[in-house]
């Protein structure tokens, strides 16, 4: 079943990997800035498939951080730096899920204000607007069980 999480996990990495996502910062990209936005894909994940199983995304969640972990001990941070840098993802993430849980309602110039609080972008804030609520279309039009089956070819 750890294979199906894995597909998650590599649909929402192959999602931040969109190189127009780093065309409108202000800065260079980082790691740190790759895992912001693979936490807002991942949030919006959770939130069009709230209504399914709850053990299943719990198991999802619990996956997915786990990877995020490894990958943050690959960088080569140390046990204490690992148990900080996950303390600060996990609550920017709960953040994060706190603040779209209204997306739908949000009229544009709140959703630009969501992108200007959490990523060093230039004036462009519309093109992240357009991104992810195509993302979210993208979401509802497919299963959770497309996620979980298959490594699918996500186009935004």
């Amino acid at each position: 079943m750890s294979d199906n999480y894995l597909n998650i996990y590599n649909n929402l990495i192959n999602l931040t990997r969109n190189k127009l996502l780093y065309k409108n910062l202000n800065s260079e990209e980082t790691f740190s800035i790759r895992l912001t936005f693979y936490l807002i894909h991942f949030a919006f994940f959770l939130k069009i498939y709230k209504s399914e199983e709850k053990k299943l995304l719990q198991k999802i969640y619990d996956f997915n951080f786990r990877q995020l972990e490894i990958s943050i001990r690959e960088i080569g941070y140390g046990d204490v730096s690992i148990n900080k840098k996950m303390k600060d993802y996990l609550n920017l993430f709960h953040k994060l899920i706190l603040e779209i849980e209204d997306w739908e309602e949000k009229d544009n110039n709140k959703k630009k204000e969501f992108f200007l609080n959490y990523i060093d972008i230039n004036s462009n804030t519309a093109f992240f607007v357009d991104y992810f609520d195509k993302y979210i279309n993208l979401l509802k039009k497919n299963s959770l069980n497309s996620f979980l089956n298959d490594i699918i070819k996500l186009e935004i």
